[in-house]
């Protein structure tokens, strides 16, 4: 999967994909079924799952500039960290529902591309 529209190279990508709603896409580190960190290079990251049974997931990607392991807020709860999430799931009011970003995986390769907004 590549990540487009990172603002900046601090940090790292949390990429975490989820197979039910719970503590989607807040509560990645305990809810996620598979995330994978990687730092941001030269603006750019992938993140690549293999070995994922066939199902319905939802995915959200956070650029967790500093490393903290969660999507930093500001004092009202608005993101000052980017995210984005599958299906091309809007976070308007608030987080996207995982039924929003909800999208089925056959077993085969499937090249997601996630835009991150800030």
């Amino acid at each position: 999967m590549k990540i487009l529209d990172i603002r900046n190279s601090a940090g790292a990508v949390a990429c975490a994909l989820f197979k039910t709603s719970e503590g989607f896409p807040t509560e990645f580190l305990q809810s996620a079924t598979n995330i994978i960190m990687t730092k941001v290079q030269d603006t750019q990251a992938r993140c690549d799952f293999v070995d994922i049974p066939p199902g319905t997931y939802s995915l959200a990607v956070i650029h967790d500039e500093n490393m903290d392991g969660k999507l930093g807020t500001n004092g009202i709860g608005i993101p000052t960290e980017g995210y984005g999430f599958s299906n091309g799931a809007s976070a308007m009011m608030g987080a996207p529902s995982f039924e929003a970003a909800r999208f089925p995986y056959d077993g085969q390769n499937l090249d997601l591309t996630i835009s991150l907004g800030y």
